[in-house]
């Protein structure tokens, strides 16, 4: 029998049966990642209660401008960061899949049904072509992925992504299929992603970038009421092209850059701001994908049953009321209680649609000429 001593690490001979028998280890989460996307999705679903509120509000359309300004790009280029090992193999196509793809079909069929429930759209059709409502993200990742080895064998990947990205903003016959517009015009942020390392995400974590990060906000807070009046904010949304938004072509590609220098710099200071350290919410970021995906019907049963009515719902109290619905709610559903009750659609194993990972090399090695 071979012995340890706790903490230290034991060398058997390869194939021996303690080696086979002997755990793998448990790959440990990064506390840091986890708060940032719990924040970020909370900021997701507050711009989404803010939606209603914004009629009439210059201080509450500033802040959804602002808010929407970085709370995705920040989202993707996490999203990104995370996909650096997606190679295209079996087991990481199966992961696509289950992860991506069956959640995908799954609430776009919900969220149709239930559009049509709250007569927003009676006669819409189910259509997996024509993402609905927040499920366009998933669409978005399954290719933004299915590209990664593209992007990690190009040379210059982030400013090709870039002039696709602008480009796209000139073309309006490339339509709503999968939400392709919305879909190449945040390819950027997802390809930042990818090229980005450990160190980067340190250097927005010092001292002088959180101190920097107060003022940067400010600024920008305040820019964005000015351009209330002044700016479509809808340029931050990513999902049309200058045609549609009744501008020149050249503004789309102008845009296009002004709109990721800025995402960019708040990003930055928002990651600046996340603690690196474990907290009460730390355990929420696993549970991020359910939060987002159902939030989305809080919010929009929030409008069906009339929440948005009472008059002071439009005074200064309606906003802080709903800021605090949204970030409660969907804090209760990114806990690991709600996260188990709905695993089998957003993290099913569904080991009886693959084949084993033996079975698949073997057929790679029948079909190798």
């Amino acid at each position: 029998m071979t012995t340890a001593v706790p903490g230290t690490e034991v060398t058997r001979a390869p194939g021996t049966k303690e080696q086979d028998a002997a755990p793998r280890p448990v790959r440990q989460r990064d506390a840091f990642f986890d708060n940032a996307k719990y924040l970020a999705i909370v900021l997701v679903a507050v711009g989404h209660a803010w939606e209603p509120l914004r009629q009439g509000s210059r201080a509450v359309t500033a802040l959804y401008m602002l808010v929407y300004a970085f709370h995705m790009p920040a989202f993707i280029i996490i999203s990104g960061y995370f996909s650096r090992t997606f190679d295209g193999s079996p087991a990481r196509l199966r992961r696509l899949l289950t992860g991506v793809v069956v959640p995908y079909v799954v609430f776009e069929t919900a969220y149709t049904l239930f559009t049509r429930w709250t007569s927003q759209d009676p006669d819409r059709p189910v259509s997996l072509l024509d993402p609905l409502y927040l499920t366009w993200f998933l669409a978005a990742l399954f290719l933004w992925r299915l590209t990664t080895p593209l992007w990690r064998l190009v040379r210059w990947p982030l400013p090709l992504a870039l002039a696709v990205a602008m480009l796209a903003t000139t073309v309006p016959s490339i339509g709503h299929d999968l939400d392709l517009q919305r879909t190449l015009q945040f390819l950027p942020y997802f390809v930042l992603g990818l090229l980005l390392r450990p160190e980067h995400f340190r250097l927005v974590r010092r001292r002088a970038a959180r101190i920097l990060a107060v003022p940067v906000a400010a600024c920008a807070l305040a820019v964005a009421y000015w351009a209330v009046p002044r700016m479509d904010y809808a340029w931050f949304f990513h999902a049309d092209s200058a045609p549609e938004l009744g501008v020149p072509l050249w503004y789309g590609p102008v845009m296009t850059l002004a709109a990721f220098g800025c995402s960019l710099v708040l990003a930055g200071c928002f990651l600046a701001w996340v603690p690196g350290r474990r907290t009460w919410f730390t355990v929420l970021g696993a549970g991020t994908l359910c939060g987002y995906l159902l939030h989305g019907f809080v919010a929009q049963a929030a409008k069906y049953w009339g929440w948005y009515e009472p008059a002071w719902v439009r005074g200064p109290a309606g906003p802080v009321a709903a800021t605090l619905v949204a970030a409660v709610a969907v804090t209760v559903l990114c806990t690991p209680s709600v996260r188990r009750v709905f695993r089998p659609v957003t993290e099913p194993g569904m080991a009886w649609a693959f084949r084993t990972e033996a079975a698949t090399r073997t057929g790679a090695r029948r079909a190798a000429p």
